[in-house]
């Protein structure tokens, strides 16, 4: 994980949704340990508390589970919860503005596509 932050979100929900990618892509597998907080706040250069408050947040949301004197690990079907989760979050909070966007701007559906094969297709992109 990078320690690039922006000024939209919280540090510890930039550092939940930076952990809740990694599960989603299979960068952090299930079953494995999380580094330790103390670790992911020296690494990137975060206050303890912080680091703790996003792997709470992964514990409350399902996603990770707190083994005592052991640390924190992704629980079994962490990835497909994850999944699930993100897919209704992007339904229901991306969507509605990618449609807005996409009437404003006069766009159907053929040129959409159309696009979409078009830059496959190309060499350079």
């Amino acid at each position: 994980m990078t320690p690039e932050w922006t000024d939209h979100q919280p540090i510890y929900r930039q550092l939940k949704d930076k952990v809740v990618a990694a599960i989603m892509d299979g960068a952090q597998p299930e079953g494995e340990a999380l580094p330790s907080v103390r670790h992911v706040a020296m690494d990137l250069q975060i206050n303890p508390l912080t680091a703790s408050k996003a792997y709470q947040e992964l514990v409350m949301d399902g996603f990770v589970e707190k083994r005592r004197g052991l640390g924190m690990f992704v629980v079994k079907g962490a990835r497909a919860k994850v999944l699930e989760a993100e897919r209704t979050r992007f339904l229901s909070e991306e969507w509605p503005r990618v449609l807005k966007t996409i009437s404003r701007l006069g766009f159907d559906a053929a040129t959409l596509l159309d696009n979409k094969n078009n830059k496959k297709g190309r060499k350079d992109g």
